[in-house]
């Protein structure tokens, strides 16, 4: 599998999925745009990449600023002179109570986040896809499709949203030649639920899997790289599901 000369721009870049997916693009060859929040976090997954800091840009950004979406496409544009592969890999864990009325803060806080920064960098980026005949893999969750717990709900509504409009944009886009599709993780080890501050782990899910596990970051890169490779041309529209078989719980 070769992205030699492609352009990827992966956001979520600084830690778990979106780092393991950066690092494995640029070790396939592709000039790789890594953006988080996180300019530390950043530096620490550049020094692990394979490639030449020519063929890397760190864009320490804020994903739900909307000036902040426009200046990722922008720079990548401006440095490597086209676009081929837009992985929307930036995510957030919240939980907010109905009955305590903390969850139009959470909704407001991860919606912008997890689906509307996601459709706006996607709007952002399409005229550029299209001109390369280029695609998008956005990053799922099991949680579209089961309930998590009481105060995740909407968590799991911002991961159906993404998946909708991985459906409805593919749906779009096909004629212009551009491929959109999903991966739908199940618990994978990283630091999404460290991040939110709750006291639940990734590891309270392995008795829910069906083979007793959960996967390690790598595992979900693996499968970005073979949805943005063009010996998957055949493929868009569609969800993947890495998960251990836990939905099946």
């Amino acid at each position: 599998m070769s992205f030699t000369n492609k352009v990827v721009v992966v956001t979520g870049a600084g830690s778990g999925i979106g780092a393991a997916a950066a690092l494995q693009f640029a070790a396939e060859g592709a000039r790789v745009v890594l953006v988080d929040r996180d300019e530390a976090r950043l530096r620490d997954v550049r020094a692990q990449c394979p490639r030449h800091d020519q063929e890397l840009l760190l864009l320490a950004a804020d994903i739900a600023r909307e000036d902040e979406a426009h200046r990722i496409i922008q720079e990548t544009v401006n440095k490597f002179g086209k676009l081929d592969v837009l992985v929307n890999c930036a995510g957030i864990f919240r939980m907010g109570s109905v009955l305590e009325g903390s969850i139009m803060k959470t909704f407001d806080e991860v919606m912008n986040v997890n689906l509307r920064a996601l459709i706006l960098l996607t709007t952002l980026a399409t005229p550029h896809l299209v001109e390369s005949k280029g695609n998008i893999v956005n990053i799922s969750s099991v949680a579209a499709v089961m309930a998590l717990g009481a105060e995740n709900a909407v968590y799991s509504i911002s991961k159906a949203g993404v998946e909708h409009f991985t459906r409805g944009a593919a749906l779009e886009l096909g004629a212009s030649g551009v491929r959109v599709n999903a991966v739908r993780p199940g618990p994978v080890r990283t630091r999404i639920l460290e991040n939110s501050g709750t006291k639940i782990t990734c590891d309270d899910w392995t008795p829910l899997t069906k083979i007793g596990r959960i996967s390690e970051p790598q595992e979900i890169a693996d499968v970005i790289l073979y949805l943005a490779n063009d010996n998957a041309k055949g493929i868009t529209g569609s969800i993947f599901t890495v998960d251990n078989g836990i939905v099946f719980h």
